[in-house]
């Protein structure tokens, strides 16, 4: 069980590392390449669009099975919570995008506007004002994304991903084993209370409204 525990935290944490790393990017691009605003590209925003869209739009478990190939060029394998991850961070990476670009959207235009009056630079104004102002909602959408990540990583576990949906799937579900099987459910719904807590209450300490 506990070794289940930290495949599964292992997993989540570096798909959430990736989902950071190009998400938070990624949905910046989205907004800012929008119509209107002060790095329109219509034809970037429609290309980084509609894969977020294609890729949101597949549900897992067909994901995971997709990319097996793609994960097994990169990793040499796909047993094992390493190669989990690869599926994982490709589904939160425009999940958390998208996430990303609407937290950014309840920014105030105004604030926008008189910073792009000023002259100052679109770096800038990314760091200075969009990223200020929508930091609780980016903090809200990593929370969601967290707790879509430990769901999903219970998916993985049907293909040899390990984790706690492993040991569920192989010592509950497979051998009947209704003790194993209660324990992670618990042990998962506990996990999501401690991500939402602690979502939350990061959330509330940066938001300045």
């Amino acid at each position: 069980m506990l070794k289940a525990f930290y495949e599964t935290l292992y997993m989540v944490g570096l798909s959430l590392l990736a989902a950071i790393i190009i998400g938070i990017p990624a949905g910046i691009l989205l907004f800012v390449s929008d119509r209107g605003l002060f790095y329109e590209n219509r034809v970037l925003n429609m290309v980084l669009g509609v894969i977020a869209n294609i890729i949101r739009s597949i549900p897992f478990l067909i994901l995971l099975v997709l990319l097996l190939p793609f994960t097994q060029a990169i990793l040499g394998t796909t047993i094992g919570p390493t190669a989990a991850a690869v599926p994982l961070s490709v589904a939160a990476i425009p999940f958390y995008a998208r996430l990303v670009e609407s937290s950014l959207r309840e920014v105030n235009k105004g604030m926008i506007e008189a910073a792009v009056a000023t002259g100052a630079k679109p770096w800038l104004i990314i760091r200075e004002v969009l990223l200020p102002e929508a930091k609780s909602g980016i903090i809200s959408g990593l929370t969601i994304t967290a707790i879509s990540l430990l769901g999903f990583s219970a998916m993985a576990g049907t293909v040899g991903g390990g984790g706690i949906g492993d040991l569920a799937i192989r010592f509950g579900y497979y051998r009947y084993d209704n003790k194993v099987l209660f324990t992670t459910v618990i042990l998962l719904v506990v996990l999501v209370q401690i991500i939402q807590f602690l979502g939350d209450w990061a959330a509330r300490k940066v938001d300045k409204r």
